[in-house]
C-alpha cells in the first residue's frame, strides 16, 4: 500500500504527464511549503507555551501583511498571548507583542490619549482607537485588523493620503473678512454658537467614520463624513461671516457632497469622540436648501 498522500500522487502524476512545472521547481516549491508548515507549527507551539507562562493572559489575533517580503505577501493572522493587567488597552497589547515577540509588527501610534487619531484599527468587527479600547471590555481572542476600505501598506498601517486630501478639500481652517479693525480687539463668539459647533471641533482625523461608511467605500469622490462634519464646524461658525458660509456650502453641496449621504448613522456610531456626524451632515443639507430658496 502506498504511503503517499493524494495531493503528492496527483502532483507527481502531473509532472510525469508533462502538465506541471519541472521536477526541480516542483521539489523546491514542496520544500518551501513544508518549511512554512513547520514554521507555522513551531510558532503555534511557542504561542501556547507563552500563554501557559502567564496566569492571566490576553489573546490577540493580529492581521499581518508585508508586500515587500515574499513569504508575507499572503495576508494572515498571527496569535499573541500577552500578560494582562488591569487597564490594558488594545494598543498596550499590540505594543507588548511587538516589543517582546515580533519587532516587525507594524502599526501607527503617537499620543496614546485619544487625541492624535493615529491608532485607528478594526477591532472585533468595529472601528475603534487602540489606545481607547479596553481589553477587558472585549471578547477574546481580540481580532485586530487595519481599517476597512483602505489600501493596506503593511500589517495594521493603511494609506491615509486620500482621506487627508478629502479633509483639505473643505478648507478646514478659519477664514473671515470681518475681523475687528483693532489688533487688540478679539473676535467675539456667542455662547450659543459655540455650543452649536463645539462637538465638530473635536475631530481628530482618525478616519474611523469614513472607514465605516458604505457610500465612501463605493464612491471614491465622496467627500466623506469626516470632511463634511469639519465643513459644518466652520460653515456654522458665526465669526466667518455670510460670504464664507456660502462658499463652504458650495463645496459640500456638490454631486459627491452632502447629498450622497444616505443617513445610515454608521459614522456617528463609531466616532471615538462622540461627534454627531450624521446630524451635522443633515444640518448642512438644510442650510443648502435654505440658501437656494427664493421668496418673491
Amino acid at each position: 500500500m502506498s504511503t503517499q498522500v493524494p495531493e503528492e500522487r496527483e502532483a507527481e502524476a502531473d509532472v510525469d504527464a508533462g502538465h506541471a512545472e519541472p521536477q526541480s521547481a516542483y521539489q523546491e516549491r514542496r520544500l518551501d511549503e513544508k518549511t512554512k508548515r513547520r514554521e507555522d507549527r513551531e510558532r503555534q507551539t511557542e504561542e501556547e507555551e507563552r500563554a501557559e507562562e502567564f496566569e492571566d493572559a490576553a489573546h490577540i489575533k493580529v492581521f499581518r501583511y508585508d508586500p515587500e517580503v515574499a513569504e508575507k505577501q499572503e495576508p494572515r493572522f498571527d496569535d499573541f498571548h500577552v500578560p494582562f493587567e488591569k487597564g490594558m488597552t488594545v494598543l498596550d497589547a499590540v505594543m507588548y507583542a511587538r516589543d517582546h515577540y515580533d519587532s516587525s509588527l507594524t502599526f501607527r501610534h503617537s499620543c496614546r490619549q485619544a487625541i492624535c487619531g493615529s491608532d485607528a484599527f478594526f477591532i472585533n468587527g468595529r472601528q475603534r482607537l487602540g489606545c481607547q479600547t479596553q481589553i477587558a471590555d472585549l471578547d477574546q481572542p481580540v481580532r485586530i485588523e487595519p481599517l476597512p476600505h483602505k489600501e493596506v501598506v503593511k500589517d495594521l498601517v493603511v494609506d491615509m493620503e486620500h482621506f487627508f486630501d478629502q479633509m483639505k478639500a473643505v478648507e478646514p481652517y478659519f477664514q473671515t473678512n470681518e475681523a475687528p479693525d483693532s489688533d487688540l480687539e478679539e473676535q467675539r463668539q456667542s455662547r450659543e454658537n459655540r455650543e452649536e459647533i463645539k462637538m465638530g471641533t473635536r475631530c481628530i482625523w482618525c478616519a474611523c467614520c469614513q472607514s465605516s461608511c458604505n457610500i465612501a467605500a463605493g464612491d471614491n469622490e465622496f467627500l466623506g463624513p469626516a470632511a463634511i462634519s469639519m465643513a459644518y464646524r466652520f460653515a456654522m461658525d458665526e465669526r466667518e461671516g455670510g460670504d464664507m458660509k456660502e462658499h463652504r456650502l458650495r463645496i459640500v453641496e456638490q454631486e459627491h457632497g452632502v447629498w450622497r449621504c444616505q443617513t445610515q448613522f454608521s459614522c456617528t456610531n463609531v466616532c471615538p469622540k462622540d461627534i454627531p456626524i450624521t446630524e451635522h451632515i443633515q444640518g448642512l443639507k438644510r442650510e443648502a436648501v435654505k440658501k437656494n430658496l427664493k421668496f418673491w
